[in-house]
């Protein structure tokens, strides 16, 4: 896999994961800031590490699952491995503009 075909492949994991909410926050997970690494690899599996405004959320294995779901339903993936981390811990600095926008933060 050329490393133009796993940007391409990347830029469609971006539009997904602007598709998953956590149900208590009218903001995506990836303007949150809640990704922090999305790996396309060349036996077309995807590992991701992510993490949590709080590592109590409620709804953890909903966003996990969604996550992994979407992802693996794109053309030319085989598999997603969703990792949670907390290091970095969040803060709202991670936050893209729009959603700091979205949550009156600015």
């Amino acid at each position: 896999m050329t490393q133009e075909e796993k940007t391409k492949i990347e830029e469609r994991i971006v539009d997904v994961l602007k598709t998953v909410y956590d149900p208590e926050i009218p903001v995506n997970i990836w303007d949150l800031g809640m990704i922090y690494k999305v790996d396309v690899n060349d036996d077309q599996t995807v590992d991701l590490d992510m993490t949590f405004t709080s590592p109590s959320c409620p709804a953890a294995d909903f966003i996990l699952d969604d996550v992994r779901t979407k992802i693996e339903t794109l053309d030319d993936i085989k598999s997603a491995n969703v990792n949670l981390v907390f290091e970095p811990a969040w803060d709202q600095s991670m936050m893209s503009e729009e959603a700091r926008v979205e949550l009156g933060f600015e």
